[in-house]
């Protein structure tokens, strides 16, 4: 496969996915501020912009400000409309590449998102709005599983998906789970905290399978890092990038796949044998921190590999 062809995949599955977490953890965000005053919301909101990487883009005191800059502000790389549209430029160039399926579905939801503005969508049903973007890329992942060739390129998909929601889900726990750890009077969280932070990661449910209602940090730390089977839960991602860079690597003779695929194997290990209680007592903000450092360190591999290999490198190989 074409380097320029493996690096648009890439890119088109890690922009959506990025879509579809800003509208989860805004959605919830969103929800929550029905039943909360602005002095109480506050935090909150704060805690979203922060795991967003927006903090710079509004404040947590104006959720009008902060609908805007989460989902159409043109220089937010984490914005709604800034993904998919970039998610729909990278598929544009790899258009004989994917289904007519899969250019219909991201075609749709562009046009969906692009005809909304702040104003349309806070005078309406705003969580409605974000549920029909999540409804829209999870409709992207079904028609690409039922219609694209599950070969190489179908594999780079895969790895964008699970290594981008790795990074962002790790932000996330990183963020909710620093006041906690620190004990910080002021940034309590409180029960319905927790239960919003298994909804931004579309997991409560599957927990309370595993857990029943009993929704405790160190239990929710323990499903959303370690569970084997939620595929909101690194432990999950992690797996999926090591199989797909396996599965690219055997059909490909690039002399630097070996790295790639050596640094999902060790992230994967790492979360197979990992305690929830050694890690929430040793340092939790210095491993997540780490798993994010990792997560960059395959995408450089990645990189390095298939992507921006030198012609030297390529005939040495």
């Amino acid at each position: 496969m074409l380097s320029r062809v493996a690096d648009n995949l890439y890119w088109m599955s890690r922009y959506l996915e990025r879509a579809e977490h800003t509208a989860r953890v805004l959605g919830v965000g969103l929800t929550q501020t029905l039943d909360q005053d602005r002095e109480s919301a506050r935090p909150r909101w704060a805690r979203t912009l922060e795991a967003l990487q927006s903090s710079s883009f509004a404040t947590p005191d104006d959720p009008y400000a902060i609908t805007e800059a989460l989902t159409f502000e043109p220089t937010n790389q984490s914005a709604i409309g800034t993904c998919i549209a970039l998610a729909r430029e990278n598929a544009r160039q790899v258009r004989e590449q994917i289904s007519s399926e899969m250019w219909e579905q991201l075609n749709r939801l562009y046009l969906r998102v692009r005809a909304k503005s702040t104003a349309k969508i806070w005078q309406g049903e705003p969580i409605e709005f974000y549920q029909s973007v999540k409804e829209g890329a999870h409709l992207f992942q079904g028609v690409t599983d039922s219609t694209m060739s599950h070969g190489e390129g179908w594999f780079f998909i895969q790895v964008g998906r699970n290594l981008e929601r790795a990074g962002s889900t790790a932000l996330l726990l990183d963020v909710h789970f620093q006041p906690f750890l620190t004990s910080a009077p002021d940034v309590l969280l409180e029960f319905n905290d927790w239960v919003a932070l298994l909804k931004c990661c579309t997991a409560f449910e599957a927990y309370c399978k595993v857990y029943t209602a009993d929704v405790q940090p160190a239990t929710v730390a323990e499903f959303l890092l370690l569970d084997s089977e939620s595929p909101r839960s690194l432990r999950f991602a992690a797996d999926r990038i090591q199989r797909s860079l396996k599965a690219i690597s055997v059909t490909t003779n690039s002399r630097w796949a070996g790295r790639a695929e050596r640094l999902a194997g060790r992230l994967r290990a790492a979360l197979d044998y990992g305690q929830v209680d050694e890690i929430m007592s040793d340092d939790m903000h210095a491993y997540l921190n780490s798993i994010r450092r990792e997560c960059f360190g395959i995408h450089s591999a990645i990189y390095q590999a298939y992507v921006s290999y030198s012609a030297e490198s390529a005939l040495a190989s």
